[in-house]
């Protein structure tokens, strides 16, 4: 097993910047979530850094992350649970590696059976390598986490889910994609003021109100070189968003064999092909909105809206500080009336390995630091990232703090659009061992032949990725 699940990390590694959710600047995002999901995720570290924190008297926890920021909420919360359990307090040394040395680590910690820390982060794009041992490796977290299940947002912990059931890992955030409009811009162009542009998103229901309301933007702009939205070659968001909206998901979940000729991701290509045909939309720069590029595009006006999860918003202000105030964030548009309307994607699970002599406080430390309110207030005051616990989405100090940078940078609140939303209205697409093949296949090929080239067949490009991925399967 240890052969083929270190190839099989290694595969991931080399298609994190493919990874959908995963995917920024580079990814998984610009994050390495400079590649994949979260700016900070994406971006390996080039250094180890340790930092120890806490009582050096408490019991002491080992903690491996691959981004120093994440390791710092811990200490953070180190700090706060020893002043809440002064008799239980905790020491805890967060040790940040390069992204695809700890995940090597790490997996080959666990099939030694010895050398691994109590608490690790793992991307969600590894996270079927390392769940691969649930039986010996990982915690579940299901008791430690009853406290907070009732209002922590569902899709996101069934991502971080064994085959057996259990929730393995504690989400940092929901990575709910919500559509990002610049107000500023139409409001120019269309002469309205910036209340009537809001009112005419607003209205936004289906995916054909939303081409409607390009069409209608266009019609004011005689600026070559300007188009509505752009389609991503290097990221399947789009796909991602389409599938959630009918409750599709082309890997099959541990059970099924992945299929990716479903009626769901044809119809958002067809609708693609059309809009590039018609001129409503270009192809992303690079081949996607999460690069230098994408950014460039952007500040240039060059398209006006996009989908893209939350966790984009710190795009906007570490990458196009100039944009603030410019910019509302709005659900995304469905193919029909009465689908949900989001898909959460990106993101790090964080687990407690079997070999902690310390699993019991390890665990609830995890899920505290990662769950409660005070933990979900750090990670969106510090992280920037959507949190799980949807009970604070309407919690008015929470949601609507004047002094967060977020709240400041966009013309509404961002909490307002997730209640909008609703946790039961946030799709997920599993991220199992097939994942990595279905996303550096559409990346590289299918997405490239069908946008590339409108005029190519869809049935056909689909039915060469899927010959492709029954390949491996």
């Amino acid at each position: 097993m240890k052969k083929k699940l270190i190839s099989a990390l290694l595969c991931t590694s080399m298609a994190a910047s493919l990874f959908a959710g995963c995917s920024g600047a580079s990814e998984g995002g610009v994050d390495p979530d400079a590649a994949t999901e979260e700016a900070a995720e994406e971006t390996a570290e080039s250094e180890v850094v340790t930092n120890t924190f806490g009582d050096p008297n408490g019991t002491h926890l080992e903690m491996w992350t691959f981004v120093e920021l994440h390791g710092q909420h811990y200490g953070v919360m180190a700090e706060e649970w020893n002043k809440q359990h002064p008799d239980n307090t905790i020491e805890i040394t967060c040790t940040t590696y390069p992204y695809g040395d700890m995940h090597t680590k790490l997996l080959t910690a666990l099939e030694a059976g010895t050398g691994a820390p109590d608490i690790c982060d793992v991307e969600v794009g590894q996270f079927p390598n390392v769940v691969e041992g649930l039986d010996q490796w990982l915690v579940p977290l299901n008791d430690y986490a009853a406290d907070y299940l009732d209002t922590m947002v569902t899709a996101r912990m069934e991502t971080y889910q064994g085959e057996d059931g259990n929730y393995y890992g504690a989400p940092y955030h929901v990575g709910a994609t919500v559509m990002y409009y610049n107000v500023a811009a139409m409001s120019e162009a269309m002469g309205l003021t910036q209340d009537e542009v809001i009112a005419k998103i607003d209205a936004v229901k289906t995916w054909d109100d939303y081409a409607a309301l390009g069409e209608e933007y266009l019609g004011t702009v005689s600026e070559e070189g300007k188009y509505w939205t752009s389609v991503d070659t290097g990221g399947v968001d789009w796909l991602w968003i389409a599938m959630a909206e009918y409750g599709d998901d082309w890997t099959g979940g541990f059970d099924d064999p992945a299929n990716v000729q479903l009626d769901s991701v044809k119809n958002m290509l067809s609708m693609q092909q059309d809009w590039l045909k018609s001129g409503l939309a270009e192809v992303s720069p690079d081949g996607h909105v999460d690069l230098e590029a994408g950014f460039q595009n952007i500040m240039d006006r060059n398209i006006v809206s996009f989908p893209k999860a939350m966790w984009y918003m710190s795009r906007f202000t570490n990458y196009m500080p100039d944009e603030a105030g410019n910019w509302y964030i709005a659900k995304c548009p469905v193919f029909e009336e009465g689908q949900i309307c989001s898909v959460g994607i990106g993101g790090t699970g964080t687990v407690v390995t079997q070999q902690s002599e310390n699993i019991e406080l390890a665990a609830e430390f995890l899920c505290w630091a990662k769950m409660s309110e005070e933990g979900e207030q750090h990670i969106w005051d510090t992280l920037g990232f959507d949190v799980c616990n949807a009970a604070l989405w309407t919690d008015d100090a929470f949601a609507h703090d004047e002094n967060n940078q977020y709240n400041q940078f966009f013309i509404n609140y961002p909490y307002d659009v997730l209640a909008d939303i609703g946790m039961d209205n946030i799709g997920k697409i599993s991220v199992v061992s097939i994942s990595p093949t279905i996303n550096e296949y559409f990346c590289t090929t299918t997405l490239n032949e069908v946008l590339e080239d409108p005029d190519y067949s869809i049935d056909d490009a689909l039915q060469e990725a899927q010959d492709a991925i029954d390949m491996e399967q």
